[in-house]
């Protein structure tokens, strides 16, 4: 049985293409089978939601995020390039559905002729008379083809299904544009914490650096912890310069998908960046119905119709093609005598029918192709469908698995937060030794600088959640971590348990 999903795709497509009063030798349109046993909804999911189109990068809560996908949108070069195939694909489905109109042209033409009465063409050996002719035409011609087969038809459904799928294929860029913007966008975030954090790493290993060399010079150290100590503080030090260079090769990608140079990103990045992190669960009993807005499956879609139209055009190429043509002007010696349409109309009109007998294997030889390039294009259908049901799947999955994982990670926070105060404490009360305070304020800053690439991963998590839609759903009202004790909804640059 067809699945509702492989009904609503395949009626859309079709909706798009119908015409009526012409026979067509196309084949039935029908979904592949892997495509028509597609599940009923998604698995995995854990709240109640129905599909509802929206921004869904909103969710953020960052201005400059939004204005960075704005620009994107606007300025990106990608974008810009897919533009231009769908306006080329446009006017290539005009070209085809010019056939199906009769075809009018307009002339006027003069012709002068001087040739002698007798003699050969080199004129008469004594100068004989000649013969000077004028003629001046005007007129309309008219041809039409008939098309009873739907051979014209079917190529101009073919082009025109053509146009959608990279209409379609302009969406996807534009998707996979922000999806790019987005992922840049939140690795430079990370980039400038995990760079911060090193850098207060650095600044702790420094001195406990010092704190060894004067307990080894006391005789309270060995030379072997001194080196450990040394080499730790060489290793965090070296790390440093190449998260930099990650961080400028980041920027950069990102200048490039807003259409802008490395040094003019000022506008946008140079100021804190701190978008919200989004920890609402994904909603149980989404329908497979979400699929049909992802613009990849619904460019394949229209690519199949393309393909089964024109295996029908191919067809019709088999079968008698009958042309119309009427011609009507005047005709005069002079210029003025044109005008004369009472007395110098002509009018020609003709039919023409014509029955291919032999072609040479030319007209099967292309209904053999293109009834392989449907089939491939079914296959290539069908594909794009199963691979993309798997990517939601694995989508929702690793939304579920990294926000487990920054829990995990925010717990231990408040651990280590918990002992670097702790030691700070008992180094203030004379307790405990400076060297163990640096060590635990060094654990947190670690913790923390784990706990920002979590929420890096959970930003993206979601991101893949909704790209492998095509875009959002809608929602009732549902809890955020902080009422489901699942964690606080932080900002994701901000460094929790920072003293």
């Amino acid at each position: 049985m067809t699945s509702k999903l492989a009904k609503i795709l395949f009626s859309s497509c079709t909706a798009t293409l119908l015409a009526t009063g012409c026979v067509s030798m196309a084949p039935e349109s029908k979904a592949p089978q892997i495509a028509a046993g597609v599940p009923q909804q998604f698995s995995k999911t854990d709240a109640s939601g129905a599909y509802e189109p929206a921004q869904w990068w909103t969710s953020f809560q960052d201005p400059v995020l939004n204005a960075l996908l704005d620009e994107a949108l606007a300025e990106n070069l990608d974008l810009a390039e897919a533009a231009a195939r769908l306006r080329a694909a446009e006017a290539q489905a005009r070209v085809s559905k010019s056939g199906l109109f009769p075809q009018v042209n307009a002339d006027v033409g003069s012709s002068y002729s001087d040739t002698p009465t007798a003699g050969t063409g080199f004129g008469a050996a004594g100068g004989g008379t000649r013969f000077q002719v004028e003629n001046y035409t005007s007129g309309l011609g008219f041809s039409y083809e008939v098309d009873l087969w739907g051979r014209l038809r079917d190529d101009a459904r073919s082009a025109r299904a053509d146009a959608v799928a990279a209409a379609a294929d302009l969406q996807a860029a534009r998707l996979a544009v922000m999806a790019e913007t987005i992922t840049s966008y939140f690795d430079i975030v990370d980039a400038r914490d995990q760079i911060a954090l090193t850098t207060k790493i650095i600044d702790v290993l420094g001195d406990r650096v010092q704190q060894t060399e004067d307990r080894y010079r006391r005789g309270l150290a060995t030379s072997f912890e001194l080196y450990q100590v040394r080499q730790d503080f060489r290793n965090i030090q070296a790390g440093l310069p190449q998260r930099e260079r990650q961080l400028a090769a980041t920027e950069g990608q990102l200048a490039v998908l807003v259409g802008r140079y490395s040094d003019n990103m000022d506008a946008f990045l140079g100021q804190k960046l701190a978008p919200q992190l989004i920890f609402t669960s994904v909603p149980s009993g989404l329908p497979m119905d979400l699929l049909a807005q992802r613009p990849d499956i619904y460019a394949e879609g229209q690519r199949l119709e393309a393909a089964r139209f024109n295996l029908g055009a191919r067809k019709a190429e088999r079968f008698p093609s009958i042309s119309l043509s009427a011609g009507t002007g005047t005709q005069a010696g002079s210029p003025s005598g044109l005008f004369d349409i009472f007395d110098k109309w002509i009018l020609n009109l003709g039919a023409n029918l014509t029955a291919p007998l032999f072609q040479g294997g030319r007209i099967r030889a292309n209904i053999e192709a293109a009834d392989a390039q449907y089939a491939q294009q079914a296959a290539v259908y069908a594909r794009t469908v199963l691979n993309a049901y798997q990517e939601v799947g694995t989508a929702i999955e690793g939304y579920e698995e990294e926000r487990q994982r920054y829990r995990f990670l925010f717990s231990q926070l408040n651990e280590a937060t918990a002992a670097a105060e702790l030691q700070s404490q008992r180094f203030a009360t004379g307790v405990g030794s400076y060297v163990d305070y640096l060590d635990a304020l060094r654990a947190q800053y670690q913790v923390q600088s784990a706990l920002s690439s979590a929420a890096r991963d959970v930003a993206l998590a979601r991101l893949a959640v909704h790209r492998a839609l095509g875009g959002s759903w809608g929602t009732k009202a549902t809890a955020d971590l902080v009422a489901d004790g699942d964690g606080p909804a932080v900002p994701a640059s901000e460094n929790q348990g920072d003293k």
